[in-house]
This record gives structure tokens, C-alpha cells and sequence, in this order.
């Protein structure tokens, strides 16, 4: 495999806040992608879910392309962006409302 390719994949429009699928990117950053796999599977949050399906895909598109171990690729960028907000409403008092925002987020796991 060359050194300089990298291979990446995307999770949008996720209906998580980034907020809580940011630590679980810390944990994982510049890891390689089988010891990032196996950390993530020790946490049971929604959060450590869906990273590891990107990084899933992410060597998927490694292997596919050009036939790598997986102990080859290493986790070289993930970035956790927020995505767009739904705004909803809600009953408050004296018969007036408030908006609370339902967040989105992007994930994007670069590997190589």
C-alpha cells in the first residue's frame, strides 16, 4: 500500500449532539484501527456506536480498494462536526413557548 493514500468515510446528518460523541473521538485519534475498534467496544454509549461503524466503513473502503490489514491502518483524523438544528416548541408558562433545538452531527474518520 503506498503511504501517502488515505481512505476515509462519513456518517451526516446523525441525530446525536456532537457533544456526546466527542469524547469518544478523543479516545480513539491516531490509534490504530484495530486497538480503536476494540476500545470503542468496551463502551456502551450510542456515542461509541457510531463511530465505530465509520471506522468500520473507513478500512472497508481501505481493504476494498486496495487489499490492506487492518492492523496496517491507523486513525489519522476524525472530526465530530455539528450538523443542522431542528427547532421545536414547547408549552411554557402564562400560555407562552420556548424553543429547544433537536442537534445533528457529521462524523468523518480519515484512515491510512
Amino acid at each position: 500500500m503506498p503511504k501517502d493514500k488515505t481512505y476515509q468515510a462519513k456518517l451526516r446528518y446523525t441525530a446525536m449532539s456532537a457533544r456526546k460523541i466527542r469524547p469518544y473521538a478523543d479516545l480513539v485519534r491516531g490509534k490504530f484501527a484495530d486497538v480503536a475498534l476494540e476500545i470503542l467496544s468496551c463502551y456502551p454509549s450510542r456515542g461509541a456506536r457510531l463511530i465505530e461503524d465509520v471506522i468500520r466503513s473507513a478500512v472497508a473502503n481501505a481493504v476494498h480498494l486496495h487489499a490492506v490489514n487492518i492492523s496496517d491502518l491507523e486513525v489519522i483524523e476524525i472530526r465530530i462536526d455539528g450538523g443542522p438544528m431542528a427547532r421545536r416548541f414547547r408549552p411554557k408558562s402564562r400560555g407562552a413557548s420556548s424553543i429547544y433545538l433537536k442537534r445533528s452531527a457529521h462524523i468523518t474518520v480519515v484512515v491510512g
